[in-house]
């Protein structure tokens, strides 16, 4: 797969720009049931102790925490559709960010600062304050340029790597369903 070059990544900045603020839409869902391992779903299921229920987020070690255990403000990986898409170039690619939802909204901290809430299906997120940075499996599957687009200032101002969020409300979400930006 050919990676994008840096000029190729900025001319897709505007593009992502225009993500909508207040209410978007969930692209993709995608459950890691083990290392390395991808199952893309239609619906899935939040939970305030697991995540996404089937996702391996509760077994993983942060170094993060004091004891390794999983953080607990880590709970969800999600990345900007747009973003994904500009990255991987084939939709059937975004799972390899291992991030496990795609919405297609802006996400930048000045659109959803910390402590921000969003509406998915019947659950609720809140946004947290760990930071979300590419790493060397990023590198390998989408190339250096796009590790540098993404942690560049602009790429950390809008969040192109992502955001973290725990879930602060259980429920269903569902591919195609709105997302929306609770107060």
């Amino acid at each position: 797969m050919k990676h994008l070059t840096w000029e190729e990544l900025q001319a897709g900045v505007s593009d992502i720009r225009n993500a909508p603020k207040s209410e978007g839409v969930l692209e993709l869902i995608v459950r890691r049931p083990n290392m390395e391992e991808r199952e893309v779903l239609q619906e899935g299921q939040l939970d305030v102790a697991e995540g996404l229920v089937g996702d391996t987020w509760h077994r993983r070690p942060s170094g993060r925490t004091s004891d390794g255990s999983p953080h607990p403000d880590m709970q969800l990986n999600i990345m900007n559709a747009r973003a994904a898409a500009l990255v991987a170039v084939e939709k059937s690619r975004w799972p390899l960010a291992g991030d496990q939802l795609y919405i297609d909204m802006d996400l930048s901290a000045a659109n959803l600062p910390a402590g921000t809430r969003l509406a998915l299906g019947t659950a609720v997120v809140e946004v947290t304050d760990q930071p979300h940075t590419g790493c060397a499996k990023f590198v390998a599957r989408f190339g250096v340029d796009a590790m540098k687009f993404v942690n560049s200032p602009l790429g950390r101002e809008l969040c192109l790597r992502g955001i973290n969020a725990r879930v602060v409300q259980a429920g269903t979400i569902r591919v195609g369903g709105l997302v929306k930006k609770l107060g």
